[in-house]
């Protein structure tokens, strides 16, 4: 039978990638609950307008009589919860709302979800799933070598990470207290289309465009795993389709990348798509600036338990990911103009530690 999937956050970056693509690809009934802060946006669902297996809710996870009354009039098989305050600069400059988002509002979503599944009888009860959206920033900072792994004690750097790490938790103890059937996805750095302009890849995309200065923390020797958006949705649904009630899988791209190699291959790339009228490469555009307070130095992700059991996998190298993330930029200029019109000018953040 088709599967009725509320998704919280669905109008921000990787929430509106899931929801479009349980459009497209499913033939599930899908609600989005979304409370439409700075990052989220209605236009990131325009491909989804009118769709008839769509619904729209605005509502703060934090209130829980919307909540509940959401919950109660579209009863979902499958809650993904992607709501969350996710940028690590904003954190440091503003912890508060962090912890009552991400740790308050999961809260909120779990006893929810909890009185929504006793409710249940029968297979509608076994079918039910609430699947916890994560960061493998919860881990903290690895070394030179090795890998994230699903037990890999918690060890959080920053106020985004450590709200983050206590709402993994939250749900883990709502499973093993309550028996409500839970899922956690630790995923790492995603990137792609409709990509709010704070995060890296779509500022330096657009600093280049505007011929400014492209600032690169420290010594941009920071690594990250980059993982496609699209790639993580089918992820995402895998787990919430097919895990197994009570388990954690991590979802990695398999692309480790320094930060500096990052803008660098934006710079290529636009050099090629898009050139300089003066002949210059991008690359003579880019500064380095003081580092971000307590910047983690590397995470990578060992995603072996999902391929194995869900045979799951990325489709996208990071080379063929940024390419088609750089002509979406310049293909839709329309989407991001607004936005920093209305609300971020590619002002830097996090510098109030």
């Amino acid at each position: 039978m088709s599967l009725r999937i509320l998704v919280t956050g669905g109008a921000g970056f990787i929430g509106s990638a899931l929801v479009r693509h349980l459009a497209s690809e499913s033939d599930a009934a899908i609600l989005t609950l979304d409370k439409l802060t700075y990052a989220g946006s209605l236009t990131s669902l325009a491909p989804v307008d009118n769709h008839p297996r769509h619904r729209f809710v605005r509502a703060d996870i934090c209130d829980a009589p919307a909540v509940r009354a959401t919950i109660a009039e579209f009863r979902p098989d499958v809650i993904a919860h992607l709501a969350a305050e996710s940028h690590v600069d904003r954190s440091i400059d503003g912890p508060g709302a962090f912890i009552q988002t991400n740790l308050v509002g999961t809260y909120t979503m779990l006893q929810a979800a909890l009185d929504h599944w006793r409710s249940l009888e029968g297979a509608a009860k076994e079918r039910f799933r609430f699947h916890h959206i994560s960061t493998d920033e919860v881990f903290g900072s690895l070394g030179p070598t090795g890998l994230f792994v699903e037990t890999t004690a918690y060890d959080p750097r920053s106020p985004y990470s450590a709200s983050k790490a206590g709402s993994d938790h939250l749900v883990r103890a709502w499973g093993h207290t309550y028996g409500l059937p839970v899922l956690i996805t630790n995923c790492s750095n995603n990137y792609g289309p409709y990509h709010f302009p704070e995060k890296l890849i779509p500022l330096m995309i657009i600093k280049c465009l505007a011929g400014e200065k492209l600032p690169i923390y420290g010594k941009g020797d920071n690594v990250r795993d980059w993982l496609y958006v699209e790639d993580h949705v089918r992820a995402l649904r895998a787990v919430f389709e097919r895990g197994r009630p009570g388990e954690t899988y991590n979802v990695g791209g398999c692309n480790e990348v320094t930060n500096i190699g990052v803008v660098e291959r934006i710079c290529d790339l636009l050099d090629a798509m898009a050139p300089r009228a003066d002949g210059a490469s991008y690359r003579a555009q880019m500064s380095f600036v003081a580092d971000r307070p307590g910047h983690d130095k590397r995470y990578a992700i060992d995603a072996t338990k999902i391929g194995r059991e869900l045979g799951w996998r990325p489709l996208e190298t990071f080379d063929s990911g940024l390419a088609r993330t750089v002509r979406w930029y310049l293909d839709n200029r329309g989407w991001w103009e607004a936005i920093l019109k209305q609300r971020y000018a590619g002002e830097r953040l996090g510098v109030n530690a």
